[in-house]
């Protein structure tokens, strides 16, 4: 029975970007929208991501774009600021609760800081970017008939997994990409190793229903700000896998969405990084097992600040 609602759901709330230009956006959405990029050492691909969501800002798709630096040394946030976005250092944001704990308290810090009523968190890593990151994420929220009851947009690409010859290097990204082996190129379905060893077996083990989301630790995300505002945030690479657990307890299978955005490259990490990280977010998702009473004594999870309404913002 779950496997059956996952294929209906995947049926149904699959969309391609293309379904939503940048016209479609302005004309159709009744609700401002927020683009916030979490970034650490950046500076190299933020400005020409800055720049596109600038000029979609004029064309009224959006209404805000906010970085939210690490205090990055290569510059990030000089480049950002020149591109015309507004920069914030993650660490002055709700300073009460003490030193950053990674990309998942980041985005929930920022949070407190946007003003859109609906949200959408994009990599500030990504090489190529088009604009159509951000429309095709915000479109199921305010194009689709029935919209209103789409809550949370995950993205879902091909990520081309670059080897020696294709600037593969460390860096970080939330779905868990791993370096080729030397001497390949660019191997067109190889990426995401952790999103396609790790977390979707699990998913399809523990909450079958899910089973139909492609990539669930994609970095890529739109949500209504009443809905993250609910929901505790994991503090590290466990946060994606977290909210759309969170989201489906909450809110069920109609509340999400998921849009193809065709390709994705940005930094890879090496193969050594891979391994935390699947550890991080097998931890997470066996807190919400435990949580369920599916699961006892659970150690290694990230700690995970609270819904943001639950707590007073100074």
């Amino acid at each position: 029975m779950s496997c059956a609602a996952a294929e209906r759901w995947a049926k149904a709330r699959s969309f391609h970007h293309s379904l939503y230009p940048a016209e479609r956006v302005a004309a159709e959405r009744r609700e401002s929208v927020s683009v916030c990029l979490p970034a650490r050492e950046c500076a190299a691909t933020v400005g020409q991501i800055v720049d596109a969501l600038m000029a979609l800002r004029q064309a009224g798709a959006i209404d805000e774009v906010v970085v939210v630096d690490a205090a990055s040394a290569d510059g990030t946030a000089a480049v950002a600021e020149r591109a015309g976005a507004k920069v914030l250092q993650e660490a002055e944001l709700m300073p009460s609760f003490g030193p950053v704990l990674g990309k998942g308290d980041a985005m929930w810090r920022a949070l407190s800081a946007l003003e859109g009523e609906l949200v959408c968190f994009l990599d500030a890593d990504t090489e190529g970017f088009s604009a159509h990151f951000a429309t095709g994420l915000i479109g199921p929220l305010v194009c689709e008939p029935g919209a209103s009851e789409v809550s949370f947009v995950k993205a879902f690409y091909r990520r081309p997994l670059a080897g020696a010859g294709d600037g593969g290097g460390a860096g970080g990204t939330a779905d868990g990409e791993g370096g080729a082996l030397a001497g390949e190129g660019s191997v067109r379905e190889g990426g995401g190793r952790v999103n396609h060893l790790t977390a979707r077996p699990a998913l399809a083990l523990f909450y079958p229903e899910l089973a139909g989301v492609r990539q669930p630790l994609a970095g890529e995300v739109a949500a209504r700000r009443a809905l993250l505002e609910e929901l505790p945030f994991v503090t590290g690479y466990g946060v994606e896998v977290a909210m759309l657990i969170d989201v489906w307890r909450r809110h069920g299978l109609d509340a999400i969405a998921q849009v193809d955005l065709d390709e994705h490259r940005n930094r890879h990490q090496p193969l050594s990084a891979l391994a935390p990280m699947a550890q991080t977010v097998l931890a997470t998702i066996a807190r919400r097992l435990e949580r369920e009473g599916r699961l006892a004594d659970v150690d290694g999870a990230p700690p995970e600040r609270p819904p943001l309404r639950s707590v007073t913002v100074a």
